[in-house]
């Protein structure tokens, strides 16, 4: 689940690895933007490839991953819906295939991800783990290499347009900003996000993120001061730009800024939540 679409968050790949394909899920929207991007990587051909983020439970797009068969292994980024749903219904059409996630719940036929920098994979790829909570607590991002290419899949703490939501209570925004300082050592590597283009480097990426997000928390601090009262007041003042539709994920966003800013924010009766300063 991404966030309103806005400019690129870098400079777009000029094209992918030819070892990279794109599987695009057909569940365009204002928080999917163009779709889910589903990632197949193939070191060679015939070898089995390793699959990112198998999408929702969409029995055509399900049929188009599986018809890149063989494939070796599915990868989850975090659990939201819109990347996890489908993953099932493949494991199934691929005979059975692993499929790994941070989160237990998300795991078939294989042990949770838990471990950082754990290298795993095969099938002539070098695959690592990066844990970048924050987006949701269950974020992880993956370093794939091969050969000379390397390759960042960054799910949605990274996305090819626009911004991502905190999604709070699950998601933090301290870990968020955390994630996003490990993202920008990766410089010079290119990001396959979950949603919209490829960019051309994760760490430019991340580094828009990281400014998109301090601006954000001294908007929030002003609104507070100048006397907002409560977190869809908040939302009212600092994501003006953003259309109306999409406020109440902006207020996953201002609730996990609140409580990085150390904002109480108490549900009352009317006003959705009261905040209060410690």
């Amino acid at each position: 689940m991404g966030g309103h679409v806005t400019e690129a968050a870098g400079a777009l790949a000029d094209e992918l690895p030819g070892w990279v394909t794109l599987l695009r899920a057909p569940n365009p929207g204002p928080m999917t933007l163009d779709g889910t991007n589903t990632w197949v990587l193939r070191a060679a051909p015939g070898e089995p490839a390793v699959v990112v983020d198998p999408g929702p439970a969409d029995e055509e797009h399900l049929a188009r991953i599986a018809g890149h068969g063989p494939v070796g292994l599915v990868l989850i980024t975090h659990g939201h819906p819109d990347h996890t749903d489908g993953a099932p219904r493949v494991a199934e059409l691929l005979g059975g295939v692993h499929v790994l996630a941070a989160d237990p719940a998300h795991t078939i036929g294989g042990e949770p991800l838990t471990t950082p920098g754990e290298h795993f994979g095969g099938f002539g790829l070098e695959i690592r783990l990066l844990p970048t909570p924050g987006h949701t607590g269950d974020s992880v991002c993956f370093l794939v290499e091969h050969g000379d290419d390397r390759v960042v899949l960054t799910g949605d703490t990274i996305l090819g347009r626009g911004t991502t939501v905190v999604a709070h209570p699950d998601g933090h925004l301290g870990d968020y900003l955390t994630s996003l300082e490990l993202l920008s050592t990766y410089r010079g590597i290119p990001a396959l996000p979950g949603h919209g283009p490829a960019l051309a480097d994760c760490g430019a990426a991340a580094d828009f993120y990281l400014a998109h997000r301090r601006a954000r928390l001294n908007q929030v601090r002003s609104a507070v001061a100048d006397g907002a009262t409560s977190a869809p007041e908040v939302v009212a003042r600092v994501y003006a730009d953003v259309d109306r539709s999409l406020w109440w994920a902006a207020e996953w966003s201002v609730r996990a800024q609140l409580e990085y800013l150390g904002v109480d924010s108490r549900e009352s009766g009317a006003g959705g939540a009261e905040l209060k300063q410690p």
